[in-house]
């Protein structure tokens, strides 16, 4: 891998795939990484990890990895001091690394009581530069597909005809993209699932609801509402708790709706 810059220390290109969204809850299954060196070495790695935590279905649909996948393989914590080691002194490079992975990493190597320092080290974000050189809102959506620039910006009436009007060049342009509106919500629902309250809170196996997010992610809703009912109190005391949330916290309470 040639670069168009010179490096004066160790550069890292990674990237992780994990059980779910959440940095600070859900955890690595896998990472590769590509390390260059200035002096033209290269290492590559691919390791997968034991999460010990269930993969969500959302997760798996994106990465193809299932729980059973990485049932044999070791826990992250038996190679996070050879991976830090590996990492140490060394800039960092990947896409949406600032807003995910990072964090995801910084907080896997918390839990084997490993700190990994952010401090001196360069972090190269291609999606950062991507979006920063191709804005990607209605106004560049005009330009690409229409050609044209978008007069009206920001005026409700114009932002939705070219609206419209991008979506009828986007057809021309897309023959594979669906011709009827079951289909291209399908479309638009596989690339960015719509997700309501109940779904920001739980995840659903069955008629069961596990917490995805809080102090007590991965836990369900029913063990919750037994052993610490207090919790699912202050919950329905949230001011923009949604109904659809409110009505299974008080179902899990006995309570009636």
């Amino acid at each position: 891998m040639k670069l168009p810059f010179d490096l004066d220390r160790p550069l890292v290109f990674f990237d992780l795939e994990t059980t779910g969204l959440n940095t600070k809850q859900d955890r690595v299954v896998e990472l590769a990484l590509i390390r260059l060196s200035p002096q033209g070495d290269v290492v590559e790695r691919v390791r997968r990890f034991n999460p010990e935590m269930p993969i969500s279905p959302e997760a798996t649909a994106v990465h193809g990895i299932t729980d059973a996948d990485v049932a044999d393989e070791p826990p992250f914590c038996s190679r996070a001091r050879a991976l830090a080691d590996l990492l140490e002194g060394c800039d960092l490079a990947g896409f949406n690394i600032r807003r995910f992975d990072l964090h995801m990493l910084v907080n896997e190597f918390k839990r084997c009581g490993i700190v990994f320092g952010m401090e001196g080290r360069r972090v190269i974000d291609m999606q950062n530069i991507f979006h920063r050189e191709e804005p990607r809102d209605l106004s560049a959506a005009a330009r690409f597909y229409l050609d044209r620039e978008h007069e009206e910006a920001h005026t409700a009436l114009g932002d939705i005809r070219t609206t419209a009007a991008v979506l009828a060049a986007q057809m021309q342009r897309y023959p594979h993209v669906p011709r009827d509106l079951d289909g291209l919500h399908r479309y638009c629902e596989e690339f960015s699932p719509l997700q309501t309250d109940l779904d920001r809170w739980f995840t659903r196996n069955g008629d069961a609801l596990t917490f995805r997010r809080g102090k007590h992610g991965g836990r369900t809703l029913a063990d919750v509402a037994t052993s610490e009912p207090d919790y699912i109190h202050w919950m329905l005391g949230i001011d923009d708790l949604g109904d659809e949330v409110a009505k299974v916290l008080r179902e899990a309470l006995g309570q009636d709706t």
